[in-house]
């Protein structure tokens, strides 16, 4: 699903609200996440699920096309680990549809 797509959505949802505004909101609640994400803060949206900032170590690697040895700097992965509400509504759905 695009960006574009939950905007649509979102604006048929709230007649009361233009699209410059869900626009915005939109962006100030993805601003929000990044920011607690880069201050190693977990995000937790109850029933979706939680977002974590994980370290890959700094090691060294090899490119396996020409074997040279090179050092890969130390950085971060995003890992999220599903909800039990998002969970059970997924897996229910796919029970339905078998």
């Amino acid at each position: 699903m695009l960006k574009s797509d939950i905007l649509k959505k979102l604006e048929l949802r709230q007649k009361n609200l233009s699209e410059s505004d869900i626009e915005q909101i939109f962006n100030i609640f993805t601003k929000k996440i990044i920011s607690a994400l880069k201050q190693n803060k977990n995000v937790e949206l109850r029933g979706f699920g939680t977002l974590k900032k994980k370290v890959n170590r700094a090691k060294q690697v090899r490119n396996p096309k020409t074997n040279e040895k090179l050092y890969k700097n130390e950085n971060f992965k995003l890992h999220f680990k599903i909800g039990k509400i998002l969970h059970n509504k997924i897996n229910s759905e796919r029970k339905v549809n078998e």
